[in-house]
């Protein structure tokens, strides 16, 4: 089926203060979609964000944004009373998301359900007991990974004292005696985002919208993946690095990008049958319906950096065991095809294609890129070769289409002009090259079909201040009429 879609991450949703929700505007924004008969809601990954607010570099890969926990929603489920959301914090600029702001809200929500939790019946607790057996296996050192972190005010992992640094049993043990309530109190967190987010997930396929997630490729340094499964990465118990990501120099840097998350240390996955990382990918397909695998091209072979270097010149390309990975998450789906997106984006190799289309997954195309003056362009509609792409006007890491059109230069403008005629609404008019276009999938992030500069970028690669905190001002109604423009021309291209 040819879909069209909304880049949009639920952070960005007006309606709360401080930052969008789970909640009542989130079902608002759906009903939205489905009546406009836009049938794509694309996301990026729901993780809890790093210190920058990236959810690109998270301290867990499995658990979900606290900043996400509607309070509404919890009054409404009988899980906490009114009173309990007075002191919530109000926050300042609509259009901005207030990180500070953002985690007073969730220690505040978490603390209400920790007081409220001993008032609950006895079916509400034995459903939190049943899902909290269920998640064991990465929920309990999450809990734990969060409560150490607070108690250490944000240190890394590996500057903990050591016994729990390196994670000795009577440590662990100690902690869970003593931690029982903190422990607790962010298990509950986890179950109720969870709860929450499954009522959105259920609500978008009642409505006909397909969701697209979104997963980082490597995990960061200082997370609950790496303390609690070290030895699956280049990480020394000291917290020291022997390999690290990044990928090699080229025309943009010479001396390539420096990402400084640990590497797999792919012959133990090899021994524990992709234990992990199969979990880790069928706990985020299980929040999605379709889910995208961030630097895709890593599963074949990846940029690994000496741990103590300072750029990524000296680094080395190293196979990866992608396709033995790919061949058994494939087996737990039975033949059918693997519900998976590959960003193959930059410098893609035969043999990275190759692993791709072996599993018949989508590849990514970006209007932003296609005018270099290249008549053989891969981004160019023209040159899509099937149908079996996800193409966009531009993503969460590109500027704004009105940002980019400003930065071109007079012969690239002359290019666009070449494809389009006069450009007049540059968003607009990529969407529509998109639409058109023989690709599956054609999605636009919410600030092109607003026709908003690059005040509203999201993110900035390579920078480390104000991204990630663009909101939506105002009411959603603001935005209907850009969305029936929307629907009128999808459907005019049968999406």
């Amino acid at each position: 089926m040819r879909r069209a879609g909304v880049l949009l991450h639920p952070t960005a949703l007006p309606g709360s203060p401080v930052c969008g929700t789970f909640g009542a505007t989130a079902h608002q924004w759906l009903d939205l979609l489905a009546d406009h008969g836009i049938k794509v809601w694309q996301l990026l990954p729901l993780a809890p964000p790093d210190s920058l607010g990236s959810p690109y570099s998270s301290p867990s890969s499995f658990a979900l944004n606290g900043w996400l926990l509607d309070g509404e929603q919890l009054v409404i489920s009988g899980l906490l009373e009114p009173a309990d959301l007075d002191a919530l914090p109000h926050g300042g600029d609509p259009g901005r998301l207030d990180l500070p702001g953002a985690d007073q809200r969730v220690d505040l929500l978490a603390a209400a359900l920790l007081r409220r939790y001993p008032q609950w019946n006895a079916a509400l607790k034995e459903r939190f007991a049943t899902w909290r057996a269920q998640q064991s296996a990465w929920l309990v050192d999450h809990c734990r990974f969060w409560v150490l972190r607070r108690r250490f005010n944000a240190q890394p992992w590996w500057q903990w004292p050591r016994p729990l640094a390196r994670r000795q049993r009577s440590a662990l043990l100690a902690l869970d005696h003593e931690q029982q309530q903190l422990l607790l109190q962010e298990a509950l967190v986890q179950w109720q985002l969870q709860e929450q987010w499954q009522g959105l997930l259920d609500h978008a396929r009642q409505r006909g919208i397909q969701v697209i997630g979104d997963v980082p490729f490597y995990v960061a340094h200082d997370s609950a993946d790496v303390w609690s499964h070290r030895r699956l990465f280049s990480a020394a118990a000291d917290g020291s690095l022997s390999q690290q990501s990044g990928v090699p120099p080229d025309y943009f840097s010479a001396t390539g990008q420096l990402w400084g998350t640990p590497v797999y240390r792919w012959p133990l996955h090899r021994l524990t049958r992709f234990r992990w990382w199969l979990r880790r990918l069928e706990r985020q397909l299980s929040l999605v319906d379709l889910l995208r695998l961030d630097h895709f091209r890593a599963l074949e072979a990846a940029w690994c950096v000496p741990g103590a270097d300072r750029t990524a010149e000296h680094g080395s390309w190293r196979p990866s065991p992608g396709g033995s990975l790919l061949r058994r998450l494939s087996r737990r789906y039975r033949g059918q095809h693997l519900p998976l997106i590959a960003e193959d984006l930059g410098v893609i190799t035969p043999a990275v294609e190759a692993l791709r289309d072996r599993y018949g997954l989508p590849g990514m195309k970006i209007l932003q890129f296609a005018f270099d003056g290249d008549p053989e362009n891969p981004y160019l509609p023209a040159n899509y070769k099937g149908r079996n792409w996800c193409a966009y006007t531009g993503t969460h890491d590109n500027a704004t289409c009105i940002g980019w059109w400003q930065q071109l230069s007079d012969d690239q403008r002359h290019q666009v002009e070449q494809l389009v005629g006069s450009v007049h609404a540059p968003g607009w008019q990529l969407l529509e090259l998109a639409l058109a276009s023989e690709a599956d999938w054609a999605v636009v992030p919410l600030q092109d079909l607003l026709q908003l500069g690059d005040e509203a970028r999201f993110n900035t690669p390579g920078t480390s201040e104000g991204n990630w905190q663009w909101r939506l001002s105002g009411g959603l109604e603001a935005i209907r009429g850009p969305l029936k423009g929307f629907g009128e021309l999808a459907q005019r291209h049968q999406r």
